[in-house]
């Protein structure tokens, strides 16, 4: 399978192998991130394309004893070595850095947090080895994990591994853009929907066939009864929660739209403010809620608002969980036809386009295609007290110019010339600083007899 993207990532990673052999120091490498990120394959790649002697173990839930000798085994095969009979992770360690004193290894331990949850101060552990061997062996040691606040931890400055880690790598999702090369087959309108429900995980997208449509991977990845993907989002959850009840009111209130923290409370039956505070901020840890707040105002913490950053946790959530019981005695496509279709083209899609349209502005703007540059990207807070009346655009851009107002639509119709008349007015009735209006839409813009400065940008223009 053709591995995609991550070109950044490997760069880095190579020249981290290249230090340590130019040095003859050891390079510790930490990469963390959500599960399936893509953190694992990334390190095989890498490991696929150099030659140097690459040791890659994957922790397990099994005893201290039990890994040791995985790591051993492991070393024989890969290096045509007798059996080894180390017991204890000390030893094993101790030899394999030792022997990188004698020639360029790398070293790679994929879910560290397993071996950490079962092996009484491994932190410390590592901290000695890398302390007695920083400077003599040739090793690029690299240390994986999904449990991101697990991992973030060893960063901390109360870690034994504070100051030890050369090189933080943390693996987020891939754009939209990246993430269409595992279907471009799809059509451009197809490409949207797919990345609003799989987002930038590769695991995911590598299972999208772009040899039908995106309503038939729905069904079959995550619709249909028994799908590869129903179970998903649970899975992931109880794996980092203890107590997922709340996280399922959470995860519920904001995928019917409440995004407020009063709201959310009120929707959702959490227990009590503190509680709720708990669960967004261990989401929010876990990368899949994002808190947010105006750029016009992001001090304001009562304007900030919470969001699902995760595509898929919000589909499940919005309509496989919802509708659970419903789904069990339904034919998928009535369920499908009934429950998500309408919601899912009207609401839904366009809400995730915003956000694919927000990262084709910093694409452009970090690519130096946007002049004047953009230095702030996000929502605007409006408030108007003569008309009793407040609300937020979902996208604006500010420059040293001042500021540039995007209208998102993802529809059919054509937008009219008094569609846009009636958006420039509005803009101009809460006194935004706007010397710019871009119209970002799937469907043709009519501009007849607008004189304030448009732009337009296509579906096309988002995907080339």
């Amino acid at each position: 399978m053709r591995f995609i993207g991550r070109e950044e990532q490997l760069s880095k990673l190579n020249r981290a192998i290249a230090k340590t052999h130019k040095d003859g120091a050891m390079q510790t490498i930490l990469i963390y991130g959500r599960r399936r990120v893509g953190k694992s394959e990334l390190v095989k790649q890498l490991l696929k394309n150099t030659t140097v002697p690459g040791i890659y173990y994957e922790c397990r839930q099994v005893a201290e004893e039990s890994n040791a000798q995985g790591i051993c085994n492991i070393l024989s095969e890969e290096l045509q070595l007798p059996k080894l009979g180390y017991q204890s992770i000390d030893e094993v360690l101790e030899y394999i850095f030792q022997r990188a004193c004698e020639e360029n290894m790398i070293f790679v331990l994929d879910e560290y947090p397993y071996l950490r949850e079962n092996i009484r101060g491994m932190d410390s552990i590592l901290q000695t080895m890398i302390d007695k061997y920083r400077d003599s062996a040739k090793l690029t040691f690299i240390i994986l994990g999904s449990y991101v606040e697990i991992m973030r931890n060893l960063l901390e400055h109360a870690n034994p591994l504070y100051g030890r880690i050369d090189l933080t790598i943390n693996l987020k999702p891939m754009d939209y853009y990246k993430s269409a090369e595992f279907y471009q087959g799809l059509s451009e309108e197809d490409r949207v929907r797919i990345y609003s429900v799989f987002g930038g995980i590769p695991y995911y997208n590598r299972l999208v066939d772009d040899s039908v449509s995106a309503e038939e991977n729905l069904m079959e990845l995550l619709v249909t009864p028994e799908a590869r993907l129903e179970n998903e989002v649970p899975l992931y959850l109880n794996a980092e929660i203890s107590k997922i009840t709340n996280a399922n009111e959470v995860f519920e209130a904001l995928s019917r739209g409440y995004s407020k923290y009063k709201d959310i409370l009120d929707q959702s039956h959490v227990s009590s403010g503190p509680t709720l505070v708990d669960v967004l901020d261990k989401l929010s840890k876990m990368e899949v809620v994002e808190r947010r707040t105006p750029i016009n105002d992001e001090r304001n913490k009562r304007k900030a608002s919470y969001h699902i950053s995760d595509p898929l946790s919000a589909f499940y959530y919005r309509y496989i969980f919802r509708y659970a019981s419903q789904r069990k005695i339904m034919d998928p496509k009535a369920f499908y036809d009934k429950y998500i279709r309408e919601d899912f083209e009207s609401i839904y899609v366009p809400h995730y386009f915003e956000e694919i349209c927000r990262q084709y502005l910093i694409r452009k703007n970090q690519a130096g295609q946007i002049s004047p540059v953009i230095e702030r990207i996000g929502k605007y807070y409006y408030d108007l007290p003569a008309e009793r009346r407040n609300g937020e655009f979902d996208i604006v851009t500010q420059d040293q110019k001042g500021y540039v107002f995007y209208e998102v639509k993802f529809r059919e119709e054509k937008i009219s010339a008094a569609a846009v008349r009636e958006e420039i007015t509005q803009v101009k009735a809460t006194g935004m600083n706007c010397y710019k209006y871009v119209f970002i839409s799937k469907s043709p813009v009519d501009l007849t007899g607008i004189e304030e400065p448009i732009g337009t940008i296509t579906l096309q223009d988002i995907w080339n």
